[in-house]
């Protein structure tokens, strides 16, 4: 443990992310991506956003409390339990800290101290313009500047999808504040040997989601024209098992995750599966985002390769007590991906839940509480 203390830190960017107006609910639309990114305004117009009715978000989901973090931004948190071990929850995309509704209660409960944020760009969190301010350094900053705001020394982080790739990065920049790690779905690994997006572009094509996502607005527009049918794409159980997904012609759409020509293209009939949410949950994703636009979240995926090269240099080696949780499933992220991980986290355990796919802690929420808080007690408690 000697040598992670010399670790060498991310330096964040010089740029002011937080004194920019975005504490307002007004969406991050095409008008102020152009704002935050010198390349986006050579290339886009204006766009108004939508905003949704007052009064449409769920009245049974508590009202957050707020904290300053990282330089001032304003991050929304919802709490539950006051002792006891903290654990943070960091939601995935297109997600909120409303997704870890079943866990809130269940883990606090259980004798643990609970804190699932809205992360930054998401929800009640203030949505920075510029689309660097959305690199690894400031994500996890976010975190340990919510525990300072809350007075906790270390906790537990919990990440499913990219909140995986937030709590996974968390030992790597602040070993000091982590107890523990829980990768939900997404696994850890080693530095790709060259910058990501260009070899998923060789292997998927300009299409697949993630290299569609680094044009400006090019996600936006898709998601944003029917933000429920872009909800009733992505929430959804049963859509396809591994088995049936090898099958699949290797062009065809879903193989090659063409999300954005899905959506666009496809009709209710196309639907695989069912939906996972109930009519109030669903209205719950729905009003949010028809507030704040998708841009915030999407930004993530534009500082992939900013993040590869950020990261560089630093130990990948995770020496806390960590759990994967994979979901049998998961197309996107299939428990395979971890095949390896004991190379650069030895004190792992595993587990994966049969019968579930990507949105593993909505979907199948009693066995994942039951495996989540089996190891937090077994491992902390």
């Amino acid at each position: 443990m000697g040598a992670k203390a010399h670790r060498p830190r991310l330096p964040l960017p010089a740029m002011s992310t937080h004194n920019d107006g975005s504490d307002s609910d007004a969406p991050l639309t095409r008008r102020t991506l152009i704002a935050g990114s010198a390349a986006g305004a050579a290339a886009l117009a204006a766009k108004p956003g939508k905003a949704a009715a007052a009064g449409q978000e769920t009245p049974d989901w508590p009202e957050p409390s707020y904290v300053r973090t990282n330089g001032g931004l304003r991050m929304a948190v919802y709490e539950a339990g006051n002792e006891g071990v903290p654990v943070v929850l960091s939601h995935g995309f297109p997600e909120l800290a409303y997704s870890w509704r079943h866990q809130l209660p269940a883990v606090s409960a259980a004798g643990f101290r609970v804190l699932a944020p809205d992360q930054r760009g998401y929800g009640h969190t203030q949505r920075p313009l510029a689309i660097e301010a959305y690199n690894m350094a400031e994500l996890c900053a976010d975190l340990v500047g919510l525990l300072d705001a809350r007075g906790i020394e270390k906790a537990v982080f919990v990440g499913h999808d990219w909140g995986g790739g937030v709590v996974w990065a968390m030992p790597r920049l602040h070993s000091d504040r982590v107890l523990g790690v829980v990768g939900v779905n997404t696994p850890t690994g080693p530095q790709p040997p060259s910058p990501p997006i260009e070899l998923l572009r060789r292997m998927r094509g300009e299409d697949n989601y993630v290299v569609a996502f680094q044009e400006p607005y090019r996600a936006e527009e898709v998601l944003e024209a029917d933000t429920e049918k872009s909800f009733r794409t992505f929430m959804r159980r049963g859509s396809w098992d591994a088995e049936a997904f090898s099958k699949l012609p290797a062009d065809a759409p879903e193989r090659k995750f063409q999300l954005l020509e899905i959506i666009k293209h496809g009709t209710a009939d196309d639907l695989r599966g069912e939906l996972l949410l109930t009519d109030e949950e669903l209205a719950h994703f729905v009003a949010v985002y028809q507030r704040t636009g998708f841009t915030g979240g999407v930004n993530w995926y534009r500082n992939i390769d900013r993040n590869w090269e950020l990261m560089k240099g630093i130990d990948q080696k995770i020496d806390q007590p960590c759990l994967y949780i994979g979901a049998e499933n998961d197309v996107v992220l299939p428990p395979s991906s971890a095949d390896n991980i004991e190379a650069l986290v030895p004190n792992i355990d595993k587990h994966t839940i049969m019968d579930c796919g990507h949105w593993t802690q909505q979907e199948k929420p009693d066995e994942f509480n039951r495996v989540l808080i089996d190891w937090l007690t077994a491992t902390f408690a």
